[in-house]
């Protein structure tokens, strides 16, 4: 047992894969292993390497072995397929994790900690309820509409369909007001839930160092500013402002060969909850550079008489998260062009 050096862990509910190997690769041991016996039989291994894909109760593992002396790299799991030999099982699985683990260009996964995942599991429970008012809308709309009531998409315009169902000289039958009140109900419980995980995250944000100088950027409201803190790794870990973005898929995808660079579309690789946000924010400051006299802002009017708004918005978002990449790397607040210039 002293031999090994690095052990593969193929996940799952109830049962798990080793791959022991040593530092040339050579298998030591495969074993499976029930729940009960993963953590007793990891604290006995001497301390060594303990590579895992970065899936499901991959992070909560890892802090427990990381606790036992061990270090923990995470592979995302799209960079282990090409290292799994013919046929795909538990075993093969494994010992693939080990050759991708041993590769020196290899990229992990930073483990997160219990805080970052607290606030993620605050921001999917907020999304997931913003989908489930989504659904109750639409559903009410496609109800009423065969009755001939039809109102726009969205939240903004609920309103007409409420005072529809509430006016008795509305032609609507009466069980249809009934389910169309139940709807309404839902509705106005959903939304009291989300304003209520939306005053946590401001909250949250404004305890956050990280949270409260992002946010001196226009553009970036606390719900974007706690989510770079939530989803995002530490920032020095890139080399430039351009690896961030690429990390986030605001950069063009490429398919380049023989010497010629080939870009095409945004590539969307990278973590979707704040280059989402990001462009959301980006949206917003061209609505005001568009309405507004905003001084300094020549680069993105020109654009916008040269592109869509949408590829605008990318662009200037691509921008904004170099600029929160030099922020938070050099702790510095954001500092306004404009402003400099009086």
């Amino acid at each position: 047992m002293s031999e090994v050096t690095i052990i593969g862990i193929d996940l799952a509910k109830r049962s798990f894969q080793l791959h022991g190997a040593d530092r040339d690769g050579s298998v030591v041991f495969r074993k499976r292993l029930s729940r009960g016996q993963l953590l007793g039989f990891v604290s006995q291994v001497p301390r060594c390497v303990i590579a895992m894909e970065a899936c499901a109760t991959a992070h909560g593992w890892g802090r427990e072995f990381a606790k036992l002396g061990h270090e923990v790299r995470l592979i995302p799991p799209v960079y282990v397929k090409p290292f799994v030999k013919r046929q795909k099982n538990d075993s093969a699985d494994a010992e693939a994790i080990v050759e991708a683990a041993l590769r020196p260009t290899m990229r992990f996964v930073t483990l997160k900690t219990e805080d970052q995942q607290a606030r993620a599991m605050l921001f999917r429970t907020r999304q997931m309820f913003v989908g489930q008012r989504t659904q109750l809308i639409n559903a009410l709309r496609g109800h009423l509409a065969e009755h001939g009531l039809i109102a726009a998409r969205g939240p903004a315009h609920l309103k007409r369909l409420a005072d529809a169902i509430e006016d008795g000289d509305t032609a609507l039958p009466t069980e249809v007001r009934e389910l169309g009140q139940l709807y309404l109900e839902q509705i106005e419980c959903l939304n009291a839930r989300i304003a209520e995980l939306d005053g946590k995250m401001r909250h949250a944000a404004k305890d956050a160092e990280v949270a409260r100088r992002a946010q001196t950027m226009p553009g970036v409201g606390p719900i974007t500013a706690l989510a770079i803190e939530t989803f995002a790794p530490d920032l020095a870990g890139f080399r430039r402002g351009r690896d961030f973005a690429a990390w986030l898929g605001l950069v063009p995808k490429q398919h380049s060969t023989g010497g010629k660079a080939r870009l095409g579309r945004t590539s969307k690789m990278g973590q979707r909850d704040i280059r989402t946000l990001l462009v959301s924010g980006a949206m917003a400051v061209l609505q005001a550079v568009e309405r507004f006299d905003i001084p300094n802002n020549g680069w993105l009017k020109r654009l916008l008489t040269r592109k869509p708004r949408m590829v605008a918005a990318i662009a200037l978002a691509n921008k904004m998260a170099r600029a929160l990449w030099a922020m938070l790397t050099k702790q510095e607040n954001y500092r306004n062009p404009a402003a400099e210039l009086v």
